[in-house]
């Protein structure tokens, strides 16, 4: 992986620039949903639902990004195919709040957030926060060199599709509640899952078809 370089235009942003200004929306958007709660308890829980959909949002355009730059080649998908790390980056820092609103719900109100989580969420959602941890971690010229080529597309490749059926799971089983709110979401991540198998068969397909010829 090579650092990318600034570009000269400062609109879209790109690199780090992006990644601040993700970064920095998105607080400032739980910074407006916790304002608009009636105590800090509905606030947590306010900023647990936005981070949620904040962090589907950029893991998607980083799940895809690659794709989409190959099935509709534009500036606009060659953009953010470039900056599929600082998308990625941007995805672990949003579901980095929503560890913190949970975290801050368990101590503000731990009688509901014992009624709202069940033993398994803790296993299924630590599993995830390691994922993205190594993912993380491994996003940088030098942890990558250092885990090796190899290990890196089994962090990546292997963390990017647990996560993807993560979300689906979870956003699954509140779409079936609530359709009106999540099945939006829901057909987002499925998309994004059916775009990257199609890309991933026509490459086998275009493979067998070289070395048939």
């Amino acid at each position: 992986m090579q650092v990318l370089p600034e570009s000269v235009s400062t609109w879209p942003p790109n690199g780090w620039r992006l990644t601040a200004w993700l970064s920095v929306a998105v607080l400032a958007a739980c910074a407006a949903a916790a304002s608009l709660a009636g105590d800090p308890a509905d606030g947590a829980r306010m900023v647990i639902r936005l981070t949620a959909r904040t962090s589907l949002i950029l893991f998607v355009l980083a799940f895809t990004a690659s794709s989409l730059a190959q099935v509709w080649p534009s500036a606009t998908t060659l953009w953010l195919r470039t900056n599929r790390r600082n998308f990625g980056l941007a995805f672990a820092f949003s579901h980095g709040v929503h560890a913190a609103a949970i975290f801050a719900l368990s101590q503000l109100d731990p009688v509901l957030f014992d009624a709202l989580t069940a033993p398994v969420a803790f296993i299924a959602g630590g599993t995830g926060y390691l994922a993205i941890v190594l993912m993380a971690a491994t996003s940088f010229d030098r942890t990558a060199a250092a885990v090796g080529p190899k290990a890196w597309r089994v962090i990546h490749t292997g963390g990017a599709w647990f996560l993807a059926v993560f979300f689906v799971v979870n956003f699954g089983r509140r779409a079936v509640l609530m359709p009106e709110m999540y099945w939006p979401y829901m057909a987002l991540i499925l998309a994004a899952i059916a775009l990257r198998l199609i890309v991933r068969f026509r490459g086998r397909k275009r493979d067998r078809a070289k070395l048939g010829a």
